[in-house]
C-alpha cells in the first residue's frame, strides 16, 4: 500500500489532511513542530504518524510509488519535487508551476511519475470551473471560433465582515505586498494589456448574489495569457477579453491608497526592510482573531457574442465562510489537494509536470467537492 507523505501541518493544511486520514490512507505527517501537528490532529483516528520535518526524514521513510505532498512555502516545492523523483515517488502541490518545476517534466515522464501542481483553490478549483465552462460551450450549438469570447476569473480571500481596511490577513502580509509590485498581463479589447501597478487597473465588478447584485473591486494579476492554451481556448478562437485576477471588497482601492503610494516610491536599497516593517504593522492591525471567520469568493465567467448579440453566457459563483471544520480558504485549498493525491494513487492523472486535470470526470469530482464545502455554489445561465 502506497504511503502519503504530507509536508506541513499549518492550519491551512489540516482539513485535507484529515480527509485523507479519514479515507483510510496511510499517512506520515512532517512538521517542524511535532506538538503543533499533534494538537491540530487531536481526536483524529486513522493510520498516521507524525515526525519532525527534514528532507532526510523523507528520504528515510518514502519509497517508490508513494506520494509526497508539499504544503510548505513555495521555495521548498522544487527541491521536494526533485527529491520525489530521486525516490521514485509522485509529488503534489497547490502552487503555480514555476519554470524550475517545468524543467523536471522530461525526467518525470521517463520515470512515469506525476508532478501535480495548481490543485488548490486559485489556482485549482478555478481551473476546474474554466474547463467545465469551455467544454460545455464547445459542445453547444452556438459554438464557433468566429464568435467573440470574453473570459473572466476572479478570486478573493476576504473577511466575513468588511472592515475599514477592506481586508484581513490569515498569514504574513509580506506576500500580498510583494504581489502589488508584480506586473500583470491579460487580454482586453482583443489586445495584450500590461499593468505594472495593479491598483491602477481596479474596476467595479457586480456579482449576482442570492440577495441581488453586489459590487466588488477586481484587478488582473500575474500573466493570464498561458491559461488561454491551458483552458483550450487557443484553437483559433477570437478572444476579446481574457483576465485572471483578484477580487476585493468595494472600497479596497481607497482604503489601501497610502500603502500603494509607499510601495510605488520605495527606495530599492531599503525596500526589503521597509516592506517587512509594513507587513509587521499590518499583521498587528488586521490579522484574524480566534473568533473571526474568513470568506472566499470565486467566480469564473464565459460570455460569447456573435457580432453584438450575446449567444452564450454562463458563470460559476462560489461564496463561502469558514466554520468549525476550518477556514474557508483552508478547506477549499487542502481538500482539493487531497483529491489530487487520491487521483494520483488511482492512476487517473498522467505522468509529467501537470496542473489541475481537465478530464471531465475529474473536473466534475473537484466541482462537486467545492459545492459540498461551499455555502453558495451555483452555475448561472444568464440567458435563461
Amino acid at each position: 500500500m502506497s504511503k502519503i507523505h504530507w509536508l506541513g501541518a499549518g492550519l491551512s493544511a489540516i482539513p485535507g489532511l484529515k480527509m485523507l486520514i479519514e479515507n483510510d490512507h496511510s499517512v506520515i505527517v512532517y512538521n517542524r513542530t511535532v506538538k503543533k501537528a499533534s494538537d491540530a490532529l487531536l481526536g483524529v483516528k486513522g493510520n498516521y504518524q507524525i515526525v519532525e520535518f527534514s528532507l532526510e526524514a523523507i528520504k528515510k521513510n518514502a519509497i517508490a510509488g508513494d506520494v509526497i505532498v508539499s504544503m510548505l512555502p513555495g521555495n521548498f516545492h522544487v527541491p521536494v519535487a526533485e527529491l520525489s523523483l530521486s525516490l521514485g515517488a509522485h509529488f503534489v502541490s497547490s502552487s503555480y508551476i514555476s519554470d524550475e518545476m517545468k524543467s523536471l517534466n522530461e525526467e518525470s515522464l521517463k520515470k512515469n511519475l506525476c508532478l501535480v501542481n495548481e490543485v488548490g483553490l486559485d489556482p485549482g478549483i478555478d481551473h476546474s470551473m474554466s474547463h467545465a465552462l469551455v467544454e460545455e460551450y464547445k459542445k453547444s450549438k452556438v459554438f464557433s471560433a468566429e464568435n467573440n469570447h470574453s473570459f473572466l476569473s476572479y478570486c478573493g480571500g476576504l473577511s466575513d465582515v468588511p472592515n475599514d481596511f477592506c481586508y484581513k490577513f490569515s498569514w504574513s502580509p509580506l506576500g500580498v505586498l510583494k504581489a502589488l509590485m508584480s506586473t500583470s498581463v491579460s487580454i482586453r479589447d482583443s489586445q495584450v494589456y500590461t499593468v505594472h501597478k495593479p491598483w491602477e487597473a481596479v474596476e467595479l465588478y457586480p456579482l449576482p448574489m442570492p440577495w441581488g447584485k453586489d459590487e466588488f473591486e477586481v484587478y488582473p494579476n500575474r500573466d493570464s495569457i498561458p491559461f488561454i492554451e491551458q483552458y483550450q481556448m487557443n484553437e483559433g478562437l477570437k478572444i476579446d477579453q481574457f483576465v485572471r485576477g483578484t477580487l476585493r471588497y468595494k472600497g479596497w482601492k481607497d482604503a489601501w491608497s497610502d500603502i500603494f503610494s509607499e510601495v510605488d516610491t520605495l527606495d530599492p536599497e531599503i525596500a526589503e526592510d521597509r516592506l517587512k516593517a509594513i507587513s509587521d504593522d499590518l499583521w498587528n492591525k488586521y490579522s484574524y482573531r480566534d473568533e473571526e471567520v474568513d470568506r472566499v469568493i470565486l467566480t469564473v465567467e464565459l460570455k460569447v457574442k456573435n457580432d453584438s448579440e450575446i449567444v452564450w453566457h454562463k458563470q460559476f459563483l462560489l461564496d463561502t465562510l469558514g466554520n468549525s471544520k476550518g477556514s474557508a480558504m483552508a478547506q477549499l485549498v487542502s481538500c482539493s489537494v487531497a483529491l489530487a493525491v487520491e487521483a494520483v494513487l488511482n492512476k487517473e492523472i498522467p505522468s509529467g509536470v501537470t496542473a489541475a486535470p481537465h478530464q471531465s470526470n475529474l473536473v466534475k469530482r473537484w466541482l462537486n467537492q467545492a459545492a459540498e464545502i461551499s455555502d453558495n455554489f451555483v452555475l448561472i445561465d444568464h440567458l435563461v
